[in-house]
């Protein structure tokens, strides 16, 4: 067995132990007892430690130099380079990192989720904020570990957003707000306004799982290779290249939030589907970065899940569903869940203002990894953001500071993949819809396979043959741009508010 055979051997390996991980984070934030707690913090830590010791074992490094020896030159894009490369690439930064701090930052995730969970009940940061302090500590000594050019929060979105700089992610979201500016000062001022109360009147939970279920399936999540569950706060999970689960959390007085939660992990489930079962574990097997992951979820949830084709299709099973939209025209149901209103909850925000969630999270990860901002002082700071952004202040710390898991959970970086997803969501969209001559009109006729098709072959195949940036160069012909976020923002809310672009 040559040095590459051995490598490709052991990473497949340690990958299976992975998906046993994600199996049990899984159980933990859907099914686990909550007397289990305890014990499945000590069964998570123990299986990191494990997959640590795996991928620094120094056999890997030494079947690295040799492969790397042996293939030299070549094609770069190609499967085996990728495979080398990545695995350079985790080998080198996860050498970097002590055994004991991997396995304390595991059980502090797993602790604070679940902390998390009764605190946010309870509306009681207090009795929350010694987990996350514990996490944010143990964060900083992980960047501390890895190491850094220019800014600590570098070194933990690099795990999210690989190569991606705090500095070009700030530049990006500054520009995409002042185009947007613009848009929310416009909406504000139109007289037009939907009917929103269509969205708060009874959706059984049963019937919005059922709907629920049924559009998942109709724009190709499948439910033979993963499946659908409750849980605190939605998220989409991977046990392996045949099993992908999916979750949502049901308000029977609002229809949005389960719906296009649903929307939304299927298309990262989709993604997770689509990748090359037959390289799980190695580079080309993997998503490329979580920025291209939330573009496959935001895309299904918003330029598809909110668009009318979608519901010009969708609406009479809707109504079929729900006695509620019984009497309501579509051309209502559409301006109210495309309504445009600044709102506490990021999950439910609208596609215009969703960006200042982010920007809010964004300023306040880099204040408290800096130490600019202290834990006790995170509430304050949180409201004085919400307010400065969206002219909103929370009414609690539940629906304010505690409304996301990602904290808890030691996920700090990850906020700003969504609004790179949103960009990426956009300028492919407009690409695809070149290509497959009119997406439109496809899903007034509930065709969602073309674009599907279409994303499994240029973006989830290629897994980490090419870096984000020459990913959506190779695939639309430009670099990133937020105009086509604008222009579709701008060509969907336009007519509905009756403004038109300065």
């Amino acid at each position: 067995m040559t040095a590459y055979d051995s490598l490709v051997e052991h990473l497949k390996e340690t990958q299976l132990v992975g998906s046993i991980n994600s199996l049990l984070g899984w159980d933990e934030r859907t099914k686990l007892p909550k007397g289990g707690g305890a014990y499945r913090a000590e069964q998570m830590t123990y299986v990191s430690g494990l997959l640590h010791k795996m991928r620094t074992d120094p056999r890997v490094g030494d079947w690295l130099a040799e492969a790397e020896q042996q293939v030299g030159e070549q094609d770069p894009h190609s499967d085996q380079a990728t495979v080398l490369r990545e695995a350079r690439r985790s080998f080198d930064k996860l050498t970097k990192l002590p055994q004991d701090l991997v396995e304390n930052i595991t059980r502090a995730e797993v602790e604070g989720q679940q902390a998390w969970v009764d605190a946010r009940a309870a509306d009681d940061f207090p009795a929350f904020a010694p987990y996350l302090k514990r996490i944010i500590e143990l964060k900083r000594q992980q960047a501390e570990a890895i190491g850094y050019d220019d800014c600590i929060y570098d070194a933990l979105m690099d795990d999210f957003e690989p190569g991606e700089k705090t500095s070009n992610v700030r530049s990006v979201l500054e520009g995409l707000r002042e185009d947007l500016v613009p848009l929310v000062e416009a909406i504000s001022e139109s007289a037009n306004r939907p009917d929103t109360s269509i969205l708060t009147r009874s959706y059984p939970a049963s019937a919005q799982e059922s709907f629920g279920t049924m559009a998942a399936a109709a724009i190709g999540f499948d439910f033979e290779r993963g499946r659908l569950d409750v849980t605190h706060h939605p998220f989409c999970t991977e046990m392996g290249p045949d099993d992908t689960r999916i979750t949502t959390r049901y308000d029977e007085h609002f229809f949005p939030m389960a719906f296009f939660g649903i929307l939304h992990e299927a298309g990262h489930g989709i993604y997770d589907q689509g990748l090359r079962g037959d390289h799980y574990g190695t580079g080309p097997g993997e998503y490329l970065s979580l920025g291209f992951h939330e573009s496959q979820s935001r895309m299904w949830e918003n330029q598809v899940g909110r668009s009318l084709p979608f519901w010009t299709h969708m609406y009479s099973k809707a109504q079929d569903n729900f006695d509620s939209l019984q009497a309501v025209a579509l051309s209502d149901f559409y301006f109210a869940i495309n309504n445009v209103q600044p709102s506490l909850i990021r999950v439910e925000a609208d596609e215009v203002t969703y960006n200042l969630h982010i920007i809010i999270r964004f300023e306040l990860e880099q204040a408290f990894m800096s130490g600019d901002v202290s834990v006790e002082d995170l509430p304050g700071a949180w409201s004085e953001k919400y307010q400065h952004y969206l002219g909103i202040t929370p009414p609690n710390d539940a629906d304010g500071v505690m409304q996301d898991i990602h904290w808890s959970a030691g996920l700090i970086g990850y906020f700003p993949t969504y609004s790179l997803g949103n960009l990426y969501a956009a300028q492919l969209f407009d690409k695809a819809d070149e290509e497959l001559g009119g997406l439109h009109q496809q899903f007034e006729r509930g065709e969602f396979q073309p674009l599907k098709d279409w994303l499994v072959e240029k973006i989830h195949k290629p897994g980490r043959c090419y870096s984000a940036s020459e990913l959506i160069e190779r695939v639309t012909g430009n670099p990133l741009s937020h105009s086509h976020l604008v222009d579709y923002l701008y060509g969907k809310l336009g007519p509905l508010y009756g403004i038109e672009r300065p």
